[in-house]
């Protein structure tokens, strides 16, 4: 696909350094193996070193002598660590001998590297749940200044160009957010529409989703996507976002014209903006399995720091562009 190719090659230019949580598994190894011979990205795997010298053998891996390795147990950052992790949590009541346990834990400590500005980015999530993989990184690196949420968006590339732009579309949330209230739900929109021009390369046209099209329906459903478009207007007043507004209506142009005749965004939406996670992420899986698109992603939004979570049913090619989309992340944060 010409847009990951574009997303990997910008990596390189980059050279962004990304910790890996999970080092020592075998699709984060055989990943990393990748991404280092192909000089996408610095990488620090965290892990037994043990293990992973073995499994380098194992598997015939000749690229991971280029990555730094940190054993969590037993590295000369350790103290260092503890004490960045205990001043940030201690007003929460951790204590440093909490804090001393916490550091062992990768989950924890990709993080706290970030923070210490050890690496640019951290992609974890083949092995752990979201849960996991979020809550250090909340508590650590947190949310951006202007930002009270985070989610997370998958870029779509579908075969039919006439749908997104030439077939390439942004769908959130579909990762973090159950049910987002209206403010929420327009500060996704917001953070979505950047994703889709700074990683995907979009100009976006954003579509707030709903049963409804421009007053059809009536339900307090309805009201919280009217009031999210309102709202997403005043935080960014240049932003091409319309809604309420339904799938048809918004990727159709001729649904489009019929249904919402005075709008812009209606029948040539690029960004989907989806009411609930539950819509979101059976939308964006429903055109992944039947339509055959390709789903890159999750790309979390709202972080202070780029921090991506990976599905436990990631290939390495996932893993190794989620890598990628994270360093040309960190590059706009930076």
């Amino acid at each position: 696909m010409g847009l990951l190719q574009d997303i990997i090659r910008n990596a390189r230019k980059l050279e962004k350094t990304i910790v890996l949580p999970e080092g020592d598994a075998d699709r984060m190894l055989k990943a990393a193996d990748v991404i280092l011979n192909a000089k996408i990205a610095k990488i620090i795997l965290i892990g037994d070193p043990k293990v992973i010298s073995r499994k380098v053998k194992e598997f015939g891996l000749n690229g991971i002598q280029k990555a730094e390795i940190i054993n969590p147990l037993d590295h000369p950052r350790r103290k260092e660590m503890k004490d960045l992790l205990y001043d940030i949590r201690k007003g929460k009541g951790l204590t440093l001998e909490q804090a001393d346990e916490l550091v062992n834990n990768s989950l924890y400590l990709a993080p706290l590297l970030i923070k210490a500005g050890y690496a640019d980015g951290e992609v974890a999530g083949s092995e752990n749940a979201t849960g996991n993989v979020l809550r250090p990184a909340f508590q650590i690196v947190k949310t951006a200044a202007n930002s009270s949420v985070v989610s997370g968006a998958f870029i779509m590339i579908v075969e039919d160009q006439t749908y997104g732009d030439d077939g390439i579309l942004v769908f959130a949330d579909c990762a973090v957010n159950p049910n987002p209230n209206a403010k929420q739900l327009a500060e996704i929109a917001v953070a979505t529409a950047q994703t889709a021009k700074n990683i995907a390369k979009i100009d976006p046209k954003v579509a707030m989703l709903s049963f409804s099209t421009m007053g059809s329906g009536k339900h307090e459903d309805v009201d919280k996507v009217i009031e999210a478009t309102k709202l997403a207007k005043e935080m960014d007043p240049e932003l091409a976002i319309d809604g309420e507004i339904q799938l048809d209506a918004a990727i159709v142009e001729s649904v489009g014209r019929k249904k919402a005749p005075d709008s812009k965004v209606a029948g040539l939406a690029n960004v989907l903006v989806f009411p609930t996670l539950d819509a979101g992420n059976i939308g964006y899986k429903l055109v992944q399995r039947l339509a055959g698109a390709q789903a890159i992603g999750p790309v979390l939004q709202g972080m202070a720091a780029p921090i991506n979570d990976l599905s436990r049913g990631c290939s390495v090619d996932d893993i190794v562009n989620l890598v990628a989309i994270t360093a040309n992340q960190a590059q706009e944060k930076a």
